[in-house]
């Protein structure tokens, strides 16, 4: 077990769980193979995070995964309309079935209400938004049902905008930024008190969401383009934007945005989450950076694994920073931002 609770900014359990057609969410609570399960999670400090719905893409159009190149086309709305109340509804059953173990939460005083009872603390997010329409109706029904974060693209386009492609060494400024849509999306999220991320937007996008924000800006899970020149991970420049919002990155364990040399290899180490943390602090500050795992939607390195594995992380982050900045990291720096921006 760790010796810090873990509060990680992204993963993928629901679109798994929906996949393997687990529509319980039973898996989760056995022993289920992939990096998320409540026996991992306990064991390696994970006490709550941000689960993302996420719909994949339409049978036959995705590209090759290992490629270095990635483009994804838009998929169909209907389609992703039912997967993502199918998901949302996923942990809705998990919670309802087992709150001893997992809790769905709506407020930062939610989130340590479950800590205190040894439950995990979850915030449903909605990781690229085709299951909403331009009318803007199911994000109030998905707020109702606890939505409190949501990426308005992942990496294709859609009404909203237009999300990064996958490329390695290339830049994040990739095209167009949000549409109208996107921009009044932006805005009713600000209003009902949902989290905007910026984690697969293309860099225009990020500077709309930038122009258009009050609130602080937030990439959940990516890493340094100085670092390692992935279009997904953010420039120095969109850095220091978030550091002027008093925003936050949670840190990408997914290999591909950690290494040097951009590869899915799972042979990276924890010399390269630590690379990326010493710019991301230089850059945003001590409270401006936390965890985003990707677990269950990325390639982990082999020193980390799975949930389980989050103390050897941990360990190399406090070795480097000490235990005061390594708690603000793995648990603080999350909820004193969510308290900014959901209450």
């Amino acid at each position: 077990m760790s010796d810090f609770s873990i509060f990680d900014g992204h993963n993928d359990l629901l679109s798994c769980l929906w996949a393997d057609k687990s529509f319980t969410g039973d898996a989760f609570f056995g022993e289920r193979d992939g990096d998320l399960s409540l026996e991992k999670c306990r064991k390696g400090g994970f006490a709550g995070g941000f689960f993302a719905v996420w719909v994949g893409g339409d049978p036959g159009t995705g590209p090759d995964p290992m490629a270095v190149f990635r483009e994804f086309p838009a998929i169909d709305c209907a389609r992703a309309h039912q997967q993502t109340i199918a998901q949302i509804a996923i942990l809705l059953r998990m919670t309802r079935a087992r709150p001893d173990a997992i809790r769905l939460c709506r407020s930062v005083a939610e989130i340590e209400s479950a800590r205190a009872a040894g439950a995990i603390a979850t915030i449903l997010h909605i990781e690229g938004c085709e299951g909403i329409a331009a009318d803007l109706d199911a994000l109030h029904v998905y707020h109702a049902a606890g939505l409190r974060s949501l990426g308005p693209v992942w990496s294709r386009p859609n009404i909203f905008g237009h999300g990064v492609p996958f490329n390695f060494p290339a830049s994040p400024d990739t095209g167009p930024g949000l549409t109208d849509a996107g921009r009044r999306l932006v805005r009713e999220c600000e209003a009902l008190g949902v989290l905007v991320d910026l984690s697969h937007l293309n860099e225009a996008g990020f500077w709309d969401v930038a122009k258009i924000s009050t609130k602080p800006l937030v990439a959940t899970h990516s890493n340094a383009h100085a670092v390692t020149a992935s279009t997904r991970n953010l420039t120095d420049r969109q850095l220091a934007a978030i550091a002027e919002s008093r925003g936050l990155v949670g840190v990408n364990f997914g290999c591909q945005f950690l290494r040097l040399d951009g590869l899915k290899n799972p042979n990276t180490r924890a010399e390269d989450v630590l690379r990326h943390l010493d710019h991301l602090l230089k850059h945003l500050g001590e409270g401006g950076v936390a965890l985003g795992s990707d677990f269950d939607g990325a390639m982990m390195p082999d020193f980390i694994g799975d949930a389980a594995g989050l103390p050897n992380l941990l360990a190399a982050i406090k070795a480097a920073y000490g235990p005061e900045l390594t708690s603000k990291i793995s648990w603080g720096n999350w909820l004193n931002l969510l308290g900014r921006v959901i209450g």
